[in-house]
């Protein structure tokens, strides 16, 4: 590498790399390769391996982010750079020292433009036009802010003029951005599910107070009347995708896949293919490598349509799902925002042998959201597949990499296409009465029984998708290798467990079918073929309307403010439960006279705009005049603040700040009673309560607390703050609530088929939570599943886990001996190792009945090392492979150990 000329005067910045939620040290600085200048970033982290090269050409982008600022001006010295190659993903870097930063910035730009004029032109795409760039400036930012309006020092106004202040648009004529892509408002969405992530600070509200705040709104704005408008300048063009389902049951590919992907004679346009069962060891079970991943996707690369060209596009893989979009080549160029999301539904969501991968994009101005899902199985089980479906829909959100938009569920897209085994059975209990209704081709009869029909008529699941007619035969389940129906001694019911779906407009689909040549698996692989009418741009029609709405705004801004009317302002949620969600709406009015966009923002000091128990749905949005839209606030309590409730540090209490853009902000009040529970309070404390958490004074819960810090100190129980009775009496060597588990799964629960690995039920949840909170039950209701369920989510609500934070390190260290193993044991306190013992003496009494109810050694040891040994908050995130597989092999050292102990 060649040192750069000294004509470009500042040379390097250090800062820090943010990659998946880390920042590593790096040194950024300007260098030379092959007579062309680039962008070198050294790497602390990689000090042995050469540093990573940017040339900086014309499709090289470097973009200053803007900085979180909130309710005050705040001057910062550091900055956020984005830097974006030819062949290179978006990369994000923090700089502290501003000053040098826009130095360096500086130098860049000048190489960059220092390149355009003395390269020719390079061949433009035909569609990069509408690439939507992830840091797309002020849209219709001119060279100096004082062409905008603008003071020229910023900083020297007042909030109020800063809120207030109007973007006077010169005349001069401005290059429109690219077409937005409109928030699909054709449907309402899912009822059934709500997504309880942590509230995210948006774009929008990060450049709330900043200098680019006018010119930010003003773009958003004309992207929203863009978007709303959007019919006066697309067209509809139609593509062919081919959408395929398959469980191979573990099995690695025996024969070509042609016979499925090839049986049409046109190309698609697209594949989207999903496959389930990938991989059933157990060490795929826990997110681990599988090399299942890459003989699958190799028999599908080899099988494509010889017809046309194909790259991939994304892949995707929990366990054993794994979802591939494949497109034409001569495509590509008009597919962008591509992103994968997916959601464990398996027991805690610790075990993702359950539950969806997604993947979603705009093709040209179109998004599309793909989802393959493997539900929970066996026949009477249609309520856990319905939960499933809910739990995938509430927690699937995709988050854009620059945080522009919002998060988008599944819903939010033009068109929903649905695959997978979703595992619905036939309501008819008798195998041979359903084979011969089959053999006499009566499957419109069969299909009554069918409960994915039953559920979607009665609205439980699938509410709004459509699925084509189906006219083949049952896709399961078959003897491996053969056409057979299942022989074994379960013999089990044919059923159509694989299915496609979809919901959204311009698709007709043109066939779907089975294919019974392809005899891997004990399913058969599905597949349909649909031509989807796709919005494609009309440039000249575009831009036209882009310049009628930027004249309309210049007028209405200069004349009007926004304003809007709250239907109400406080609300109050009564008896807030641990895991429990509670909610209540209201209306909010635009009754100003211009399009307005409203959003919560943090308060001072705040980094969200709400505590963690809250959310509101939708957190931010447009509304056009005499336009209404409901608002939603979640309360949900979760292990991450169920703590600090139970403790009476943090009460249901919080005021949300309602910002409208150019206008005031409104101020809602929320309170609530909550209601203290055993779930999510430390092992001291509960080893002192032998009444119901519900039974004991809040005063006394507060000082229990505190009484609980030092008895782990000293491991020695200071009496004193109980009352006589209580003070009398011995502390309990495990907690009553933990007893109760464990002895109901002990007693009902060993021979219980799949048990830690099929989840509970929510209801059944709830009940049990709230039968130990307020009393000693006899009995703990619901099914084994949901009794184990509420063991586990008890151990992850722990605020220090059973083995403790400071003990984690060494247990890592040691656990390659046993030996030594034992010793952390005997430094826990006193509770945390008596609760340790006792649950390893039921772990390894439930190992003898491993024939009956599936449990293994490696599978016990990797689910409950996660609960156990869990790595401290602040090395959560470095937490490594090889780190969790440490934490097992620590637990496995007590699993297959004597009764020694």
């Amino acid at each position: 590498m060649e040192p750069p000329a000294a004509a470009w005067g500042l040379l390097s910045v250090a800062g820090t790399e943010v990659r998946a939620g880390r920042r590593e040290p790096c040194v950024l600085s300007l260098g030379r390769r092959s007579g062309r200048y680039g962008i070198v970033i050294h790497s602390q982290e990689k000090e042995n391996s050469d540093p990573d090269y940017i040339p900086i050409n014309s499709r090289f982008k470097c973009v200053q982010e803007a900085e979180e600022t909130l309710l005050i001006d705040i001057a910062t010295n550091s900055c956020k750079v984005r830097i974006q190659g030819d062949e290179t993903a978006e990369r994000l870097f923090e700089i502290p020292d501003e000053e040098r930063c826009l130095g360096f910035l500086s130098e860049v730009q000048s190489i960059q433009e220092a390149h355009l004029k003395a390269s020719l032109p390079e061949p433009k795409d035909s569609a990069s036009w509408h690439q939507v760039e992830k840091n797309l400036p002020g849209l219709l930012q001119a060279s100096s802010s004082g062409a905008l309006g603008f003071e020229d020092d910023f900083n020297a106004l007042s909030l109020e003029d800063k809120r207030n202040m109007q973007n006077h648009q010169t005349g001069s004529r401005r290059e429109p951005p690219p077409p937005p892509v409109p928030q699909n408002r054709q449907f309402h969405r899912e009822k059934e599910g709500t997504s309880r992530d942590q509230p995210k600070v948006t774009n929008t509200m990060r450049k709330m107070f900043l200098p680019s705040t006018q010119s930010g709104q003003r773009e958003g704005l004309i992207k929203h009347v863009l978007a709303k408008r959007e019919k006066a300048y697309v067209n509809l063009h139609n593509f062919r995708f081919f959408v395929g389902t398959w469980n191979v049951n573990g099995q690695s590919p025996d024969s070509s896949l042609e016979p499925w992907l090839v049986c049409d004679t046109e190309p698609p346009d697209f594949y989207c293919i999903g496959f389930q069962e990938l991989d059933l060891s157990t060490e795929a079970f826990f997110y681990f490598d599988s090399a299942k991943e890459q003989e699958w996707l190799a028999a599908v690369e080899k099988s494509l349509h010889p017809q046309a060209k194909y790259k991939k596009v994304q892949m995707v893989r929990l366990v054993g799902m794994m979802l591939l979009i494949f497109a034409r080549k001569d495509q590509l160029s008009n597919i962008r925002e591509i992103m994968t999301e997916s959601v464990g539904t398996g027991i805690m969501g610790k075990m993702g042998n359950k539950g969806g991968v997604a993947v979603r994009f705009v093709f040209h101005n179109t998004t599309f959201c793909i989802v393959n899902s493997h539900l929970a199985a066996h026949v009477e089980d249609f309520e856990r597949r319905n939960q499933d479906y809910k739990d995938i829909c509430a927690r699937m959100s995709f988050v854009t990499p620059d945080d522009s938009l919002p998060q988008l569920n599944i819903m939010k897209h033009d068109v929903v296409i649905w695959l997978g085994d979703l595992n619905y059975r036939l309501c008819l209990p008798d195998a041979s009465e359903v084979k011969s209704l089959i053999s006499k081709n009566e499957l419109q009869k069969l299909l009554t029984y069918d409960q994915l029909n039953i559920q979607r008529t009665q609205k439980k699941a699938f509410a709004d998708f459509t699925e084509g007619e189906i006219k083949f035969i049952p896709t399961y389940k078959y003897d491996s290798k053969t056409d057979r129906w299942d022989s074994s001694g379960k013999c089990r019911v044919p059923a159509w467990c694989d299915r496609i779906l979809w919901r959204g407009g311009n698709v007709n689909q043109l066939r779907y079918c089975s294919h019974m040549d392809l005899k891997t698996s004990d399913h058969k692989p599905v597949s349909t073929l649909f031509c989807i009418g796709v919005k494609v741009v009309d440039e000249q029609r575009y831009r036209k309307l882009f310049e009628d709405i930027v004249r309309i705004m210049d007028r209405m801004e200069n004349d009007f403010l926004p304003s809007l009317e709250l239907s109400r302002r406080e609300f109050e949620f009564e008896n807030v439960k641990f895991r429990q969600l509670q909610k209540q709406k209201f209306q909010i009015t635009n009754n100003g006279q211009v399009t307005c966009h409203f959003s919560f923002i943090p308060k001072l000091n705040d980094s969200h705009y709400c505590k963690p128990w809250l959310r509101a749905e939708p957190c931010e949005g447009y509304l056009e005049p005499d336009e209404s839209t409901d608002i939603s606030l979640d309360v949900y309590v979760s292990k991450d603040s169920v703590t600090l409730l139970n403790s009476g540090e943090d009460k249901i209490e919080d005021i949300l700040v309602l910002h409208l853009d150019r206008g005031k902000d409104y101020f809602l009040t929320i309170s609530g009673t909550y209601l203290p529970s055993c779930f999510g309070t430390s092992l001291e404390a509960l080893c002192r309560m032998r009444r119901p958490i519900r039974e004991v004074p809040v005063t006394k819960l507060i000082d229990l607390g505190e009484d609980s810090f030092l008895e782990k100190e000293k491991s020695v129980l200071p009496l004193g703050s109980l009352d006589g009775e209580e003070a009398s009496e011995m502390p309990l060597q495990v907690p009553k609530e933990i007893w109760l588990l464990v002895d109901h799964l002990f007693k009902h629960a060993c021979h219980q088929e799949d048990l830690f690995q099929t989840p509970g039920m929510q209801e059944e949840l709830e009940q049990i939570i709230d039968c130990l909170d307020t009393n000693i039950p006899e009995t703990i209701p619901g099914s084994n599943h949901s009794v184990a369920e509420a063991l586990l989510i008890f151990l992850e609500a722990l605020p220090e886990p059973v083995i403790c934070y400071e003990l984690y390190q060494r247990c890592l260290d040691w656990s390659h001996n046993s030996r030594l193993c034992r010793q952390v044991i005997f430094q826990l306190p006193r509770c945390h190792r008596s609760v340790f013992r006792y649950l390893m003496l039921f772990l390894r009494e439930l190992l003898k009945y491993s024939e009956d109810n599936n449990v293994t050694v490696a599978m016990i040891a990797a689910l409950f090392s996660s609960l156990l040994l869990r790595p401290p908050p602040n090395l959560m995130a470095k937490q490594t492979q090889q780190d969790r597989q440490r934490a097992i092999n620590f637990l496995y050292s007590f699993l297959l150990a004597g009764d020694e102990e």
